[in-house]
């Protein structure tokens, strides 16, 4: 289990000058860190569209403030960008990002990132290893349209509620949910089978290692990461509001047993740390 923090970050030289000095991504994640995935977050200047290409990896992108326009330059397909909002863009799907004021994004990338690529002329980033089938193009989904199809969870003991946003059928390479708890809600959880992270990204809270007995403190712009040896514990001390990232990913309808795992899916676990 291991913590890190949006300042700790930006103070070991993990922020990135993007697009020209139009957006700033800040890697929490990356290859060393053996999980399967990169995640980072990412502020983009209001009024300065990019146009990107993810020609060897697929991306997911969580609006978390912020509005904007998003538009599949391939497919002549246009969404707007508010909170709650996730895109997904792949091999073929070359588009332009257009921000009314500024955004804040969590951005997860498959396969991970080394953590110092800059983008090319077409927007991309050098390959970094083998790209998951995903789909056919990119996609949209927003947290209240997924909660009006039915797709929030009661989990972990009833202690939380999750949105799964992107899922194992997706293809991937890890899956994506809106978590909740609300103020004073505890619970007990040990991924046997996974290996999660999660972004802080309102409210405040405890996370516990159960083995060792050492507690953080949870609050914005702070993750934890977990793993097959990491029994532990989380307390909301307000409402909190997370992202949560898993791989391999989720089928979707898992529920947490009694020691606080979810059922493995059945694919490759990542090496981990080290």
């Amino acid at each position: 289990m291991f913590i890190r923090t949006l300042d700790e970050r930006r103070r070991a030289g993990a922020e990135k000058v993007l697009s020209e000095g139009r957006a700033r991504s800040t890697r929490f994640l990356t290859i060393p860190d053996g999980l399967g995935f990169t995640m980072s977050d990412v502020r983009v200047a209001g009024g300065m569209s990019s146009v990107l290409w993810y020609r060897h990896h697929w991306e997911a992108n969580y609006i978390v403030a912020g509005t904007g326009t998003l538009r599949d330059l391939e497919r002549d397909r246009t969404w707007t960008l508010a909170p709650g909002t996730l895109y997904t863009v792949g091999p073929t799907d070359r588009h332009l990002v257009d921000p009314d004021d500024s955004l804040h994004v969590v951005s997860v990338f498959n396969p991970p990132l080394v953590g110092d690529e800059a983008h090319d002329s077409d927007g991309a980033y050098p390959p970094t290893g083998p790209v998951p089938e995903g789909r056919e193009c990119m996609f949209v989904r927003t947290v209240d349209e997924l909660v009006g199809q039915g797709r929030q969870l009661v989990v972990a003991g009833g202690s939380a509620t999750t949105v799964r946003m992107l899922l194992r059928e997706d293809r991937v390479g890890f899956s994506l949910s809106d978590v909740r708890l609300a103020a004073g809600n505890r619970n007990v959880l040990w991924y046997k089978h996974h290996w999660e992270a999660n972004y802080v990204l309102d409210g405040t809270g405890e996370v516990t290692d159960l083995g060792s007995g050492e507690t953080w403190s949870m609050e914005p712009g702070m993750m934890y990461c977990v793993g097959p040896e990491d029994r532990h514990s989380m307390h909301a001390l307000s409402d909190l509001h997370l992202l949560s990232v898993f791989c391999p990913a989720l089928t979707g309808d898992e529920r947490h047993n009694d020691e606080g795992t979810l059922a493995a899916s059945g694919d490759p676990l990542p090496p981990g740390p080290g």
